[in-house]
């Protein structure tokens, strides 16, 4: 096969994925159409649920094991958009819609990758992919579940959209739902504990609060109250009000951490996280991906944005075509050029590590 087939091949899958409906949980029809690709190319795959995968035809059991995944679930398009967002249309070299670029140019320029190297032998590295499922949503189907599936990984790709560039480490995120309190009572009569006036200086202490560790890769963790809900009537003054509390960790506290702090020191009645699994992420500049991603002209950066790498406990790299700017946009699109590129410089940096 020639590098040129696999990219025409890639960008041909890509306008399948979108023009199939792929929202979270309802990824079957996509997972088909990267089911059809294996097949074409004499791949023994195997899925699980709506997550596709395969190991490379001289997998070794001695040797380490490198993970490549990205994702085809997709966001619900938002009310913006000028184009329709399931039909794949090509415009001053932009390829449009629905998952384009987050992160359906990512996943078949790792699918390419892929199909090149599956039939080398004596590779450093195994190589397993997993076109995955509920990113979007962090679901229970996801990546998630596959780790107990897939060979044990030693490192990983996560295809997101980076313009190609080295994300060394990537936030963690935990979602807090807190109480503020007060006595109710009726709109008409005094009360010097009104739940709504004791909330501005709850959200005054939210917005002061820092975290005291920073990260050269990640810089500060961030704070933001994203969510506020009280009271059911005009007249009537409610007992309580609840908030939304966003935080973006850093690699220099877990998310345990993070729970604790603010469980000691917010000024909430109770503040709980609904979840403390999407940890921070990295992976050592001194590893041999990261290297030979340099060796080739790629930068290194801190990623403020959640993928599936906050599931994995092993040294993971975020690499992959597109802009994060345009996830989850109106008319979203990748140049179909950064594909080309993508398949491109993954064979290269792949190249120089397996």
């Amino acid at each position: 096969m020639t590098p040129q087939k696999l990219t025409n091949d890639a960008i041909s899958l890509l306008k399948r994925l979108i023009e199939t409906q792929s929202f979270s949980s309802e990824e079957d029809q996509t997972a088909l159409h990267i089911e059809d690709w294996f097949k074409r190319y004499g791949i023994d795959y195997k899925r699980t649920e709506n997550n596709v995968w395969a190991i490379n035809k001289y997998f070794d059991e001695g040797k380490p094991t490198l993970l490549l995944n990205s994702h085809h679930d997709t966001v619900k398009p938002n009310s913006g958009y000028t184009k329709d967002p399931f039909k794949a249309i090509v415009e001053d070299g932009k390829l449009y819609g629905l998952g384009s670029n987050d992160a359906g140019g990512c996943l078949v320029s790792l699918i390419a990758t892929f199909t090149h190297f599956y039939n080398q032998k004596d590779l450093k590295y195994n190589l397993v992919i997993v076109a995955s499922a509920e990113e979007e949503s962090s679901g229970p189907n996801g990546l998630n579940s596959m780790l107990s599936v897939i060979p044990k990984v030693d490192v990983a790709i996560v295809g997101e959209p980076t313009l190609m560039n080295l994300a060394v480490a990537e936030k963690g995120l935990v979602v807090f739902d807190a109480v503020v309190s007060g006595t109710p009572s009726h709109a008409a009569h005094p009360n010097d504990d009104n739940v709504l006036y004791n909330a501005i200086e709850v959200l005054q202490w939210f917005k002061d609060f820092k975290f005291e560790k920073g990260s050269e890769a990640l810089g500060d963790v961030k704070l933001t109250v994203t969510q506020i809900n009280a009271g059911k009537q005009h007249n009537a003054i409610p007992a309580h009000l609840d908030l939304v509390i966003d935080v973006r960790v850093n690699d220099a506290y877990s998310n345990a951490e993070i729970a604790e702090i603010l469980q000691e020191q917010s000024p909430c009645k109770s503040i709980t996280p609904r979840s403390l699994r999407l940890n921070s992420s990295s992976i050592p500049v001194d590893h041999d991906l990261v290297k030979a991603g340099i060796a080739i002209g790629r930068t290194t950066y801190g990623s403020p944005t959640l993928s599936d790498q906050a599931v994995l406990s092993c040294p993971s790299l975020k690499l992959g075509p597109g802009d994060s700017t345009r996830s989850h946009s109106a008319d979203e699109f990748i140049y179909v050029d950064e594909i080309k590129e993508g398949i491109k410089i993954y064979v290269e940096l792949l190249e120089r590590v397996l």
